[in-house]
């Protein structure tokens, strides 16, 4: 069954455009969006994809989803991902430590427990034995002042809706790889969630829901690096990342007009 009458109805109201601004930026003719909507005609591949463009949502979700009745496909729940976990002789979960090297090969190797098994792994005091938790090292500067080669400590979070806006996290992801940002939860708006760098410098993006392949919650970080406390910047506020991402809302904005 498709639902892209339904979710093509939804999402042109929620984001109130009429049926004759639609039918302008796909160059058709008004009736046509109007025999969309009541599934007396669906679109040819090339409209489909500009509508998904302009909707803010990927072919499979405007399709398959039922997205008035159950939201954005991101927030649904995921199925129970089976994570590939490192005992001791004790029996006791090891923290895996994800190299910079190795995060190339994580995306394709995180669920293959012969892959895992080559990682570093080490047991941290003080964390509690209620999570699970991987170790993932940073490179770059865009999340300073955490330097490259600072290992994060990551919770295992399950399911995207647990995400909390405005906390760090590291993200497996199939388009930008493997990152440590600072998130913010636009998964029922939109089904996407906006990454912002610590360090100024980086321009926050988007990236969709479904994109995400494993997302862990920075518990703790490890550095060999002693920040010297006359060289600090002032620090980022909430009222700074506010800032940053009205500019670049309003920069997708000039881009979509």
């Amino acid at each position: 069954m498709s639902f892209l009458a339904s979710n093509l109805r939804f999402l042109r109201k929620q984001k109130g455009i009429t049926q004759n601004d639609l039918a302008d930026q796909l160059d058709v003719q008004r009736t046509m969006i109007s025999a969309y909507e009541d599934g007396r005609s669906e679109p040819k591949l090339g409209t489909l994809q500009k509508l998904c463009d302009i909707l803010g949502v990927g072919v499979e979700e405007l399709l398959e989803y039922d997205i008035e009745k159950l939201g954005r496909k991101a927030i649904q729940n995921r199925g129970i991902n089976i994570l590939t976990i490192a005992t001791d002789d004790s029996d006791r979960e090891n923290i895996t430590l994800v190299g910079q090297k190795a995060s190339a090969g994580y995306l394709n190797g995180f669920a293959d427990p012969e892959y895992m098994e080559t990682l570093p792994q080490f047991h941290l005091p003080n964390l509690s034995r209620q999570a699970t938790y991987r170790a993932f090292e940073l490179s770059g500067d865009s999340m300073l002042p955490l330097i490259p080669g600072t290992i994060v400590i990551g919770g295992y979070v399950e399911q995207l809706n647990q995400i909390k806006s405005g906390k760090t996290y590291v993200l497996v992801t199939q388009t930008e790889g493997v990152v440590y940002k600072r998130v913010f939860n636009y998964l029922e708006e939109n089904g996407k969630l906006f990454l912002v760098s610590d360090n100024e410098h980086y321009k926050p993006y988007e990236i969709r829901g479904e994109d995400v392949l494993e997302i862990w919650e920075a518990k703790a970080f490890i550095s060999t690096d002693f920040p010297n406390p006359g060289d600090k910047k002032k620090p980022l506020t909430l009222d700074d990342l506010g800032e940053m991402i009205r500019d670049i809302h309003a920069d997708l904005r000039k881009i979509k007009g």
